[in-house]
């Protein structure tokens, strides 16, 4: 494996898994390319609650998938991604980071992503929503899924 590995962000994972998804081709190659370069690719658990949360949100891409689909797919991330848990010490780092950063409302969410990034030594975030994570350039590379 090389030495820079790869944060997942949720929305890959959904456009990855959305056929319908106008990001969906893109998403996948990125991943791919990234598994064929021997790149880590790391998720949170934080990654799966909001997976489950955007592909049970009824949509125009989503449709109703089925529970029994999702539980599917969570459990084949679970297994082919390096799995980040969300303990105290990703807890503590968000804490200092929200004094550090200005961040609030959703935007805690974010912040625990790279709070947990910043904990387990992972320097490069894949998303598609880069504006949502530029407050943390100087801590992580973003990189754009376009």
């Amino acid at each position: 494996m090389t030495d820079n590995p790869v944060f997942i962000d949720t929305n890959i994972l959904i456009y990855a898994n959305l056929a319908l998804s106008p990001f969906h081709v893109q998403a996948i190659q990125r991943l791919q390319a990234l598994v064929e370069q021997g790149i880590e690719l790391w998720i949170s658990r934080q990654t799966l609650r909001e997976y489950l949360a955007g592909m049970t949100r009824r949509g125009d891409l989503t449709g109703e998938i089925p529970v029994s689909s999702l539980v599917v797919d969570v459990q084949y991330f679970a297994k082919s991604f390096r799995l980040a848990e969300d303990n105290s010490q990703v807890t503590e780092r968000l804490l200092t980071l929200m004094e550090e950063i200005s961040s609030g409302g959703k935007q805690v969410h974010d912040a625990n992503i790279v709070a947990t990034m910043l904990v387990y030594g992972i320097p490069q975030l894949l998303t598609h929503n880069t504006g949502d994570f530029a407050r943390f350039s100087e801590l992580i590379t973003v990189l754009p899924l376009q």
